[in-house]
């Protein structure tokens, strides 16, 4: 009988990537919500190194940081709802654009927590990013990246957009348009409608409350 159980906080983003995941693959899990103001025994002992979430555990093994959770989550189940394709130039394209989420992501965070000259850096970072994701991104006549079933690209990005519109309405500053970016927008429309991703995201009235209650915080520490 196989042990397995998700680290999470409501909140995150990179919680989501993970639960999306488990619960395409039909894979049966138990949650652990973690308060990150006070940090569980567990997390700390199973992720010492950057005490972080998400963090999944499997038969008392843990797996750290989201994208090397999902390549676990293929490997350990390849046979349901694959995330990657089978081919390895395939494979390493999917890799690639995970990749370029985890790193050009950070602009949206940016945006989120800052403003003046460098909230105006990160929204023309982000915009950049948007941009060559519609350019670049292999969607071309698909309905997700790469084919017709959602995998890893769409997990790393469906989960930076859907808190990038949360972001939006708490700077009152609009960056993901369908005029800017068709292809993305008509993409993530139909991501964010599969059962399984609508049924598992948090309420976007609640994250909107969430965050703009932490930018405040940021807004005064920084003031000070």
């Amino acid at each position: 009988m196989e042990n397995l159980k998700l680290l999470g906080f409501w909140s995150s983003p990179f919680s989501c990537r993970v639960i999306w995941a488990l619960n395409l693959k039909g894979i049966k899990y138990d949650y652990v919500e973690e308060d990150l103001t006070n940090k569980s025994s567990l997390l700390l002992q199973y992720y010492p190194v950057h005490k972080k979430i998400p963090v999944l555990v499997h038969n008392e093994k843990p797996i750290c940081e989201s994208l090397v959770i999902l390549e676990y989550i293929e490997e350990m189940w390849p046979h349901h709802h694959p995330l990657l394709p089978k081919e390895p130039y395939e494979r390493a394209l999917v890799r690639f654009w995970a990749k370029f989420a985890e790193e050009k992501g950070i602009a949206f965070w940016m945006f989120a927590q800052t403003t003046g000259e460098e909230q105006a850096k990160a929204k023309k970072d982000s915009m950049e990013m948007l941009k060559t994701l519609e350019e670049h991104g292999n969607l071309g006549n698909n309905t997700f990246f790469g084919g017709e079933e959602i995998g890893m690209v769409d997990l790393a990005f469906g989960s930076l957009i859907y808190w990038l519109q949360v972001i939006e309405q708490i700077v009152e500053v609009k960056i993901f348009e369908a005029n800017s970016f068709p292809r993305l927008y008509k993409w993530f429309n139909s991501f964010k409608d599969v059962p399984i991703i609508k049924n598992n995201v948090p309420d976007q009235n609640q994250l909107y409350l969430h965050f703009k209650k932490y930018r405040n915080r940021q807004m005064e520490a920084t003031s000070a």
